[in-house]
């Protein structure tokens, strides 16, 4: 994005040139194994006697819920746990629907909620009964905090807090809002180029059940569907847990970046304001990097291939396609995005890093 300059990071190792099919989770653990095992065991051992805060900080659709649950992926889920705040609100609003569910929360928050709005007000905000009150952050906290205590003290990945200016300093001493004083945090900064997230918003779509977020054109599944009464291709959902549920678009990607430039806008400048702080243990990713660095950087198969299909009615299955993708970065500079998986390869090497291990 203009205003950052984040370092290439290498994921390469010489004399290792074996491919990966990183759309495949069976080739992605052997993947994360060879290149970044030693980490992702140090990571597990700090893991089975301590914990971490990591607040995903980039653009909207920048990849920062893919990037999480990959990385919770290699280093085991059930020792962490990625936190949308978006997806908190949606499931509140569910739980409004369910009378057990209801109380519950309303019983958590009467003792954990503090501000200067009451309760009524806002819940009515939440649920959007009420256009003259902003839906506090300390509200949102309670929430966050409602969320954490469903499954017990884990590693987690905040995605969606901060989002504002006057919520920067309430993420600068969080661990100690949420009772993690005892583990460090870590700002994980993510920089992409605006014209990669308009073209995965074009492009992307969700599973159902998981909300894991994916590509038909550039980031595919293992399995791909063909519906041949709408003569159009969709992605299976790779999580075995979500039943071979079929991944559908999203209402309003179709118009692509300018549909939340005013949110892009507010994402850099919370960025830009932390990058800033002291005091605060920071991890850089980069999605792209320039054509002229990548062979010395990263493996081809590590790169994001531009992916289109075909029906081949006799033998009733789907074949794909793929080249390799190369988009111009906001100074023209000809680049190749990386696949998550490579990206996530640096965090995890980088967060090893940070956490002295």
């Amino acid at each position: 994005m203009n205003g950052f300059s984040f370092p290439v990071f290498t994921t390469k190792i010489e004399g290792l040139s074996q491919p990966f099919a990183l759309e495949d989770p069976v080739e992605r653990k052997k993947y994360f194994e060879l290149k970044a095992g030693s980490e992702i065991e140090k990571i597990r051992e700090y893991l089975s006697r301590g914990n971490f805060l990591a607040f995903l900080l980039g653009p909207k659709n920048s990849g920062k819920g893919t990037y999480s649950k990959l990385f919770a992926e290699a280093i085991g889920p059930e020792r962490m746990r990625h936190i949308s705040v978006g997806d908190i609100v949606r499931d509140v609003h569910a739980s409004f629907e369910n009378e057990e569910e209801k109380e519950k929360l309303l019983a958590f928050l009467k003792t954990h909620y503090r501000g200067a709005l009451s309760l009524e007000d806002a819940v009515d905000a939440l649920l959007g009964r009420s256009t003259s009150n902003l839906l506090p952050t300390e509200f949102i906290l309670a929430l966050i905090e409602y969320e954490i205590s469903k499954d017990g003290k884990k590693a987690i990945f905040i995605d969606g807090f901060p989002r504002s200016l006057d919520q920067i300093s309430y993420s600068l001493y969080f661990r100690s809002l949420m009772g993690y004083q005892d583990n460090p945090d870590l700002f994980v900064f993510i920089d992409v180029p605006e014209t990669i997230i308009n073209e995965r918003m074009k492009n992307r779509v969700i599973c159902p059940v998981c909300h894991v977020p994916r590509s038909l054109k550039l980031l595919r599944t293992k399995e791909i569907g063909y519906d041949k009464g709408k003569k159009e291709f969709y992605l299976i959902c790779d999580n075995p847990k979500c039943g071979g549920a079929r991944m559908v678009a999203k209402e309003g990607d179709d118009l692509g970046i300018e549909a939340i430039r005013d949110r892009i806008e507010i994402d850099k400048t919370v960025m830009k304001t932390l990058l800033g702080m002291e005091g605060v243990s920071k991890v850089y990713l980069r999605n792209a990097i320039p054509v002229s660095e990548a062979a010395e950087a990263v493996d081809m198969y590590e790169v994001t291939p531009e992916y289109s299909y075909e029906y081949d009615e006799k033998e009733g299955k789907v074949k794909v396609h793929e080249t390799p993708w190369t988009v111009p970065d906001e100074d023209g500079v000809s680049s190749y995005s990386l696949l998550p998986a490579a990206v996530v390869v640096a965090l995890i090497k980088q967060t090893a890093k940070t956490l002295g291990l």
